[in-house]
């Protein structure tokens, strides 16, 4: 149990940015998810539409600090790749 009221402001500080960057990480996993989704149904253009949208998000949480700039690079490659092979196999 925090004493000082330093010690008491850093616990509300940190409750928050854990609860903003849960959150973060939440809605990463929802566009992901979807856009997992749409290459499943093997619709190219709702792929895409998706990416589109999931790309943004790992940017922006990763301009945060929520993630690494490199994990979102990866993840964004990462789902590149799986487009690029939809509409190849189309």
């Amino acid at each position: 149990m925090p004493n000082t009221e330093s010690a008491k402001k850093r616990v509300r500080q940190s409750a928050k940015r854990n609860a903003l960057n849960l959150w973060r990480k939440r809605r990463l996993k929802n566009d992901t998810g979807d856009f997992l989704k749409a290459v499943a149904s093997g619709d190219a253009a709702a792929a895409e539409k998706e990416m589109r949208k999931a790309a943004r998000s790992l940017d922006k949480i990763a301009a945060a600090g929520t993630i690494h700039k490199n994990t979102a690079a990866r993840r964004k490659s990462r789902m590149a790749a799986k487009l690029a092979s939809l509409k190849k196999a189309k």
